[in-house]
Parts: C-alpha cells; structure tokens; sequence
C-alpha cells in the first residue's frame, strides 16, 4: 500500500500528481497523506521502488540538493555547481525554460 490507499491513481483528488523528475531517473510526486502527513512526496525510484516522505516538497528538494538520500536506495548525490532547474512547455507553442541558482556551498 502506499499512502494509506489500496491503488495508485494518477491526477485524481485521492491519487498522486507528479511534480518532477530527477537526473537519475525518479519521479517524484505529491500524495494525499504520507504516514499521516497531508500533502507528502512520493519516489518512485529508477528501478521501480517506491518511497514515501512525510514532509514538504520544499523539504524535500532542500533535503536532495544538499545530498540526502531523498530518491531511493543509494541515491544520494551532491553536484559541485549551480543547481539547474528545467521548466517544461505547459502549453502550445512554449518553450523550455532553464534557470540556474547560486554556488552550491553546502
């Protein structure tokens, strides 16, 4: 079971909504309830495996950038540079967007 529900759906008020991906392969998604937590993040990992974390996106992708294991087994990684941060087309004829964030210093 995860989060607390028989069977995953997808985009549905009771289901998980995916939020990103990493450069390893997971993705990532916002759940209904995480271990009583509302609004938790799910993994699913590169190889199929799925994780829970009862917290916050932002937690979350803070807890990944500084080289947790956010994302699976053995999945912790820091990256000596600025984080890059891709934003995909949400509509017709848009392009995709790159930023960069400061010196990663942590």
């Amino acid at each position: 079971m995860i989060c607390n529900r028989p069977q995953i759906t997808f985009g549905t008020p009771d289901g998980l909504i995916p939020l990103a991906g990493t450069d390893q392969g997971a993705a990532i998604f916002l759940a209904p309830e995480v271990r009583g937590f509302p609004d938790g993040i799910v993994v699913q990992g590169e190889e199929g495996e799925w994780a829970g974390h009862p917290m916050t996106f932002a937690e979350w992708l803070y807890r990944y950038l500084i080289g947790e294991e956010m994302a699976g087994w053995d999945s912790a990684t820091s990256y000596p540079g600025p984080i890059r941060l891709e934003y995909l087309p949400t509509g017709p004829g848009e392009r995709t967007r790159e930023a960069y964030g400061p010196e990663c210093a942590m």
